[in-house]
């Protein structure tokens, strides 16, 4: 896992220093007047903000690679990004500074910096962010393993009949259109503008907070207007995550239906009912269900750029679009980081249930 982590954070780092159009150059074109003011701009870059377009000289620009950190060496650069120390009060002991966590800095203890253009840091930014895409992540992710589970069952009862034909079509039908496309099918005609046939959808976020007398309202109609809110976007995201699981749920029954042990437990005149739900079942879910961890840490991190931007939801996804398209080097690769890290703690639980689920199976090296 740490090699693994170290290397993706590595590629990143070496790809965004190559990258033309950093933060020197997009200051510089936004105090020359060629873009949007700076006025916004957070941290230190502020001070910048009453440079006269006919003032950027090499001091000024020196100026800005200090603000950035960018007048440092690329191998120091790197270093920070993971780990150094740097005692801020040298009339302390050594042991005293080496111990105390304010005089450390980098992702290995957790300390990301702060955005070059949001005065926050990037943890903030991410907590603020964080609820948005949780909603969409941990809604979707229960309705469709709970959706899933049981359709795929239904379907393998069910295997070549018509009920079978036409759900497989409605949930290919839902795996092919784009979530994006209905995201902009639904604003159109169930949006809030004027054309729209029905106004059923929501101006913008996830409530209506800030309209008059919204922090009067009882908390049955503040759930009420939350699933309003959430409904749009929550189908939208979840209109093609069927196909998968319930086809892989369906095939697992029916291949375990063909074992041996199923055929002995027919012949020995066990009910149905008995065979599916406590012999198949128990093995045939086993792909499905190693694979909770992993889904279910992704699911807090659940982000999609064009689902946000056409419902108007300030989550993760349109936080990191942003910060790739302003060259935010700290949100960007401490965002990265902590993704990074949960997908590889995922993937370790992974391994781990399957041996706990499975006793046949061991990662140790046979001999024999």
């Amino acid at each position: 896992m740490f090699p693994t982590l170290i290397g993706i954070v590595t590629i990143t780092f070496l790809i965004i220093q190559f990258v033309p159009g950093g933060p020197i150059d997009q200051m510089k074109s936004q105090l020359r007047g060629h873009s949007a003011s700076i006025s916004e701009a957070g941290g230190g870059a502020q001070k910048m903000s009453s440079i006269k377009q006919s003032e950027i000289d090499d001091t000024n620009l020196e100026q800005l690679k200090k603000i950035y950190n960018l007048d440092r060496p690329l191998w120091e650069r790197y270093i920070r990004t993971f780990l150094w120390y740097s005692p801020t009060n040298s009339r302390d002991s050594f042991t005293k500074n080496f111990y105390n966590r304010d005089n450390w800095e980098g992702f290995l203890v957790l300390k990301f910096g702060d955005s070059f253009y949001r005065n926050k840091s990037v943890l903030e930014l991410i907590k603020e962010k964080l609820p948005v895409s949780a909603s969409l992540g941990i809604t979707s992710f229960f309705i469709t393993y709970i959706i899933c589970i049981v359709l795929g069952i239904s379907k393998a009862i069910r295997h070549e009949t018509k009920y079978d034909t036409v759900t497989s079509l409605i949930v290919l039908i839902g795996y092919s259109i784009p979530g994006f496309v209905m995201g902009i099918f639904m604003i159109v005609f169930l949006g809030p503008g004027d054309g729209a046939i029905m106004h059923l959808i929501p101006l913008s976020g996830l409530t209506s907070a800030g309209s008059p007398g919204y922090e009067d309202w009882s908390l049955f109609k503040k759930t009420i207007d939350y699933l309003h809110h959430l409904a749009a976007p929550l189908f939208c995201f979840i209109l093609g995550g069927f196909a998968t699981l319930t086809m892989l749920t369906k095939n697992a029954i029916l291949e375990e239906t063909q074992k041996q042990y199923v055929l002995t437990a027919k012949a020995k005149g066990l009910p149905e009912k008995i065979i599916l739900f406590k012999h198949i079942l128990k093995n045939a879910l086993i792909p499905l269900v190693t694979g909770f961890p992993t889904a279910f840490l992704a699911m807090f991190f659940a982000g999609s750029l064009l689902i946000e931007q056409i419902f108007t939801l300030d989550g993760l996804g349109l936080l990191s679009y942003q910060a790739v398209i302003q060259r935010d080097y700290p949100i960007v690769l401490g965002t990265l980081f902590i993704f990074s890290l949960m997908g590889l703690i995922g993937q370790l639980l992974t391994d781990m249930t399957y041996v706990l689920i499975d006793r046949r199976i061991s990662f140790d090296e046979s001999h024999g």
